[in-house]
């Protein structure tokens, strides 16, 4: 099925909605279209398209509701999931929590999530961009393994109280990683966008080529406390953590890092170094994201740190009006303000420290401290008087993104990368760090 355009999508939930006989009825529609294509050992090993679509609908009797869903659009097809909707309502338990749905919004401008160039985009571009990864591989002797994917989408949704949004948007996700033959050095590079256009996957596979032929013969040094310059894409699996915190719920029971004593918060508190800046804006051309959240609500520039203050946290309407506070909707991407030195220049202006390009298996060791532990991976250097002097084995870490931010040294320019734990995309800087603690050494490459 083709993305429907906003007057389309707006036609089909309009029709839905005409067959409700609930008190309150809400609707939801989707729909994407996506290629991709996979290789290893230097070889494609799979490529293909998915398209699909669905139809979610909700329907409520007091505060009992009831959700059924269908990917046909047929008018039979569309009051048939009506009524099962409004059946599975009236056999429900009332919610206590249950919030009756949002009349009209006002949305602002569309924000620019949507790319031409990456809707048109044809499975021979996709298999260009891999044919000059693969070339770049192979010129250096490397093995490479990656992944790419283009996708167009949209959503929209309506209710029996007035209230009507749509977004359409495209999305572009790479990433790449090499190994020498003798498996003994490893690097990776990953990127995100919502413009083909800018993609350049043999810049991108260039650099992890360069890691992988760097990283070999590393040598083990004693594990402790470092100074560490992390990439972006190694600053992504640490902040989304602190990130994913910022909830107002999880704040007042006592269960999260922004806990305090008594039920209490930490809005308005110092939590982090004064230079840290951490906000959502989903007008960003850099990382655009849709101007409403999933419930309706609108999204809006949100400063959630600001000057290492907590500013705001994110909140259900349920819980910001059981506690007075204002109903603000999680953000669907994350950005921290940067400095003006290029990785290149961090690295320059180091005595002594470690250069981490990636970590992973990042799990949770105290989520009051929000204490992490993971491995680096894919390319761990020593630098010595502002140079690379060579590889080093990889370390296991114990820290919390709290502490790490409050040992900041310096920030490098913000870009735009993508978590290899959750494949989300953030506006990150590379991040230079006193104090980092590794605890142990790992074989992994």
């Amino acid at each position: 099925m083709p993305i429907l355009t906003k007057e389309q999508a707006k036609a089909l939930l309009t029709k839905a909605l005409s067959y409700s006989k609930a008190e309150q009825c809400e609707i939801n529609l989707y729909g994407s279209d996506s290629g991709n294509i996979r290789y290893a050992k230097n070889s494609v090993s799979t490529s293909g398209g998915i398209s699909s679509n669905g139809m979610v609908v909700t329907s409520a009797f007091g505060k009992k509701s009831g959700t059924a869903t269908i990917n046909e659009f047929d008018d039979a097809s569309l009051e048939k999931v009506v009524r099962r909707s409004e059946e599975l309502a009236q056999l429900a338990p009332e919610n206590p929590e249950f919030m009756p749905f949002l009349g009209p919004q006002q949305y602002g401008p569309e924000t620019p999530t949507f790319s031409e160039s990456t809707a048109a985009v044809s499975p021979k571009e996709r298999a260009d961009a891999v044919q000059a990864s693969l070339t770049q591989a192979k010129e250096n002797k490397l093995t490479a393994a990656g992944f790419l994917s283009n996708s167009m989408g949209y959503s929209a949704m309506m209710n029996s109280k007035g209230l009507f949004a749509y977004n359409k948007s495209t999305d572009v996700a790479f990433n790449i990683t090499v190994r020498t033959e003798d498996g003994k050095g490893s690097g990776y590079a990953t990127k995100g966008y919502n413009d083909f256009t800018k993609l350049n996957a043999k810049a991108d596979t260039a650099i992890a080529a360069k890691k992988a032929l760097s990283s070999v013969a590393a040598k083990a040094i004693e594990p402790g406390k470092y100074t560490v310059i992390l990439e972006p894409t190694a600053v992504a699996v640490m902040l989304e953590n602190l990130f994913s915190g910022l909830d107002a719920r999880q704040a007042d029971e006592g269960r999260s890092f922004m806990s305090k004593p008594g039920g209490k918060t930490k809005v308005g508190e110092q939590l982090v170094d004064e230079r840290v800046n951490i906000y959502s804006d989903p007008w960003n051309t850099e990382l655009p994201t849709s101007n409403w959240s999933g419930d309706g609500r609108p999204q809006e520039k949100v400063n959630w740190i600001e000057k290492g203050v907590v500013k705001n946290l994110y909140s259900s309407r349920y819980w910001a009006q059981k506690t007075g506070i204002k109903a603000i909707p999680s953000p669907d991407g994350m950005i921290m303000q940067g400095g003006s030195k290029t990785l290149e220049e961090l690295i320059k202006g180091t005595e002594k420290g470690i250069l981490v390009t990636r970590l992973w298996y990042i799990r949770s060791v105290d989520p009051q401290t929000l204490l992490l532990t993971g491995l680096t991976r894919d390319g761990t250097f020593y630098i010595e008087n502002g140079e690379i002097k060579f590889p080093v084995k990889n370390f296991r870490f114990n820290e919390s993104p709290i502490i790490m931010l409050n040992n900041l040294d310096e920030l490098g320019k913000t870009e735009r990368t993508v978590s290899g734990e959750s494949n989300a995309n953030y506006l990150l800087p590379p991040l230079k760090i006193r104090d980092f603690t590794f605890t142990s050494l790992s074989d992994a490459i």
